[in-house]
This record gives C-alpha cells, sequence and structure tokens, in this order.
C-alpha cells in the first residue's frame, strides 16, 4: 500500500505557535508561520522547526506560499484570524464597519482561492458563522468538501469552558475531514496548574521566568481574601465594592474578581487573564491573579514552552495578549489527528 504523503502546513496568523504547536504534536509539518507581530517571532521560532515570517497576511500572495511549501506532499493552509472585531469583553474602540466586513479574514479566503492547497483548516469565535463574512469565505471553498461547527473545547482536552469554531475543508477523498466527538469531560484547573511552585502576588519563580504574578493594591488583596472559590463579588462586605459594582449594569458581570475552581475546567482565557479584576482569574486558593505561566497551561501550552528568554523583560500587557489570543495547543493537535486520519484513509480506500 502506498504512504500517505507528508501534509505541509503555513500557519497564518501563527502568534506565539500555539496552533502550529498542536499541528506538529499531531504529525504535520509546519513549514512557517506569518504574523505581522514582531512580538510572535521568539516564541513562535524558539519552540517550533518552522520559519516565521513577519508580514501581512492582508499583503501575502499565493506566489509567495507556494514557495514556502516546496515541492512534494499536501499543502494545509491554517489560520486563525484576530478575534477582537467579536470580542463579548471588551467593546470600547471597536471600528462599526467590521460587523459584517472582516478584512483578515477575507484575505485568508483570497489566499485560499488563489492557491488552492490540498486542505484548509481555521479556528476562530463562535459569532463568525453568525456575519457575511463567513459565508464570503465559505463561497471560497468551491471544490472542497467542508466539515465546521462550534466545538466545547472542554471535549477534546482543553480545561477551559471555551467554546470556538473550527473549520475543516479537504480536496482529496469524498468525505470532509472533521472532529471526532469529543470524549473528555474536561481536565481540571488542578490537573493542569496545581504542580506549579506557590508564589504571591507581585511574585514569580526564580526558575521560571513566566511564572510571574501581577501585583495587587491593598484593597484588591482584601478582595481577592474575601473570595472564594466559584464564588462572586456579591459575597463581599459593602466596603470591598467597586463603584461599578452598585450600577444596575455590574449585575451583568458576576465572575469579575472571581477565584478559579480547583476541580472544574478555567473561565475562558482572555489577553487580560493576568489581571484579577478582568475575570474569574483569581489563583484557586494563593492571594493572586493566575500566573502568565499558568495561563499559558490552560491554554495547553507545555510547561517549558518559552514566551521570552530566560533573562529577557516579561511585559504582562504584551505576553497576556500572545497567550489570550493563542489557539489552544490542543486542539490544533486534535485538528491534526483528523486531517491526518483523512488522508491515511483517502490513501487506503485509493490503494
Amino acid at each position: 500500500m502506498r504512504k500517505p504523503p507528508v501534509i505541509k502546513a503555513v500557519d497564518l496568523f501563527c502568534g506565539a505557535g500555539g496552533l502550529t504547536h498542536g499541528l506538529v504534536r499531531g504529525g504535520i509539518k509546519v513549514v512557517a508561520g506569518v504574523d505581522l507581530d514582531p512580538q510572535c517571532r521568539y516564541p513562535f521560532e524558539a519552540n517550533n522547526d518552522a520559519k516565521f515570517l513577519e508580514e501581512d497576511v492582508g499583503a501575502l500572495s499565493a506566489d509567495r506560499l507556494r514557495k514556502l511549501y516546496g515541492r512534494g506532499g499536501l499543502r494545509l493552509l491554517a489560520g486563525c484570524a484576530p478575534c477582537q472585531p467579536f470580542s463579548t469583553y471588551s467593546r470600547s474602540g471597536r471600528n462599526p464597519r467590521y460587523a459584517d466586513e472582516w478584512p483578515l479574514v477575507s484575505s485568508f479566503g483570497r489566499l485560499v482561492e488563489d492557491l488552492q492547497p490540498d486542505l484548509v483548516t481555521m479556528e476562530n469565535v463562535p459569532q463568525l458563522a453568525d456575519h457575511a463574512v463567513f459565508a464570503e469565505f465559505l463561497s471560497k471553498l468551491t471544490g472542497y468538501n467542508v466539515w465546521w461547527d462550534v466545538v466545547n473545547c472542554a471535549k477534546f482536552g482543553v480545561p477551559q469552558t471555551r467554546q470556538r469554531l473550527v473549520l475543516m475543508g479537504s480536496k482529496i477523498g469524498t468525505r470532509a475531514p472533521a472532529l471526532a466527538e469529543g470524549m473528555h469531560d474536561g481536565k481540571s484547573v488542578r490537573e493542569t496548574i496545581a504542580d506549579l511552585p506557590a508564589i504571591t502576588a507581585g511574585g514569580a519563580d526564580p526558575d521560571d521566568n513566566l511564572h510571574i504574578s501581577s501585583k495587587l493594591s491593598p484593597l484588591n488583596l482584601k478582595r481577592i481574601q474575601a473570595s472564594a472559590p466559584g464564588g462572586t463579588w456579591r459575597d463581599w462586605n459593602d466596603d470591598l465594592l467597586a463603584a461599578c459594582h452598585r450600577k444596575t449594569t455590574g449585575a451583568t458581570y458576576p465572575s469579575v474578581y472571581g477565584r478559579m475552581e480547583w476541580d472544574r475546567p478555567s473561565p475562558t482565557i482572555t489577553t487580560q487573564c493576568f489581571g484579577f479584576g478582568n475575570g474569574r482569574f483569581g489563583h484557586p486558593d494563593q492571594d493572586r491573579a493566575i500566573s502568565l505561566r499558568e495561563a499559558a497551561m490552560l491554554q495547553t501550552f507545555p510547561r517549558d514552552y518559552k514566551f521570552v528568554p530566560q533573562e529577557g523583560r516579561v511585559i504582562f500587557d504584551k505576553l497576556g495578549r500572545l497567550i489570550g489570543n493563542a489557539v489552544p495547543v490542543r486542539i490544533g493537535e486534535v485538528i491534526a489527528d483528523a486531517l491526518v486520519n483523512h488522508v491515511a484513509e483517502t490513501w487506503r480506500n485509493a490503494a
């Protein structure tokens, strides 16, 4: 029987390399990642045997991509266009023209149409499916067998209550690749981060520069000390309440200033996950917000994944953005499993 060809991937909007790392773990050769953010270069190249291109996907051409793939193998075009236009967390500064237009998703669709790769995969926010730009993207997949769904990442081994849209398309065979029904009940916070060394608010692990926690003001220290895992700010005494909590609109955000629970998945890890006041990002029993390393591990990055050099400067905003925007590594891995199995099945059937 003929051996299935290798799958070669280019990861658009690659960020720190979450999707790439998962694809590689699942048996796919990633030849390059593309992102406009120079902060992505170090983590992408330090952890993955692939080239990083600091380029604008909107200006990228299919000819440029063909040269990256080289000869032989099946071409996979993968990516996750940044999801800020549809964020439900931060609504300030949103450009209203992105409501039904999303240039980066359109650029992804243009490249699929021009390149005609053998395989396509996209991961994104669930809200994308409700917008015209998604229908436009699907229209670019003529000739592909396409599967897509909104999946609960916890069912695939990600220790988060995270919902994501996953799409896969293939020009080979007669069926679309698809994610197998998730068999996990969801890993817990305890299973993921409990063995990390204890640190204080504002403290750091001397052996791991990413295991660092943001400082807490004296008032926020009192607030987290008054917070139980899974509880809300409604459990506090009145003297700890913020002005926003006293407004009617504050009632719609019960999970801000909350602690995670040890034996449940974490909430969705966001770009602001290092701040106690930004969501349920308090450590289950240490009086601090989760560290950047804990956030990365909840995103299923390996414990030793490098985001900055050991002696490099840790900047919470920049690293929080890289971690929160990443595709969970485990999701990349299950996508790779589906694609590799799809190719193997197609080759068996053709024998």
